[in-house]
């Protein structure tokens, strides 16, 4: 993340789940200032505690953020994570991401993803191809989304081609760049 995050600014956290990742982020970059967000009232209350646990002192309240809904109720932001949310998730939802994040980040700002995907249309190793169908058993709408067909969305928006890192687990570091 060092080489993906810009070293001063505001960092939005899309699905920010139980605050464990924002609270990370927040140890690991001082300079930055986190936002949290999720559409979940549960997972908004699971990110207060976390960072009333931890005392960061760089993470902003917590905000409401349903991504597929526009405009957002942030205007500006200097990089977007989000991690686990593409594959749980309809394929609106990326649609949202991709349109919000155009909306709010300046030029060579990145929006960083993080998951599993396929690739060329096929899960990348046996245990995500599990891990899909299992998806797809609990919400017909969710599932894994080949990489493609978000990069090609995202260039769509104004985004750079990503820069794709292998990570443990069968997931991806997928990084977008806006021009």
């Amino acid at each position: 993340m060092r080489d993906v995050l810009p070293t001063r600014g505001v960092i939005l956290e899309i699905a920010s789940g139980s605050g464990e990742h924002v609270v990370h982020f927040a140890r690991k970059f001082p300079d930055l200032v986190f936002q949290p967000s999720d559409c979940e009232p549960d997972a908004l209350q699971s990110v207060a505690a976390w960072v009333k646990a931890t005392g960061v002192t760089n993470v902003r309240a917590r905000m409401v953020l349903d991504v597929s809904r526009s405009p957002w109720p942030i205007a500006a932001a200097h990089g977007i994570i989000c991690i686990n949310m593409v594959h749980i998730s309809p394929w609106e939802a990326t649609l949202g991401l991709v349109r919000g994040a155009a909306a709010i980040l300046p030029p060579t700002a990145p929006l960083y993803l993080y998951g599993p995907y396929k690739r060329e249309g096929f899960a990348t190793a046996p245990s995500n191809q599990a891990f899909d169908r299992s998806l797809g058993d609990r919400n017909a709408a969710w599932g894994l989304r080949d990489l493609d067909a978000v990069a090609a969305v995202a260039q769509l928006a104004g985004f750079s081609v990503p820069t794709i890192t292998e990570m443990p687990a069968n997931n991806l570091s997928v990084v977008f760049r806006r021009l």
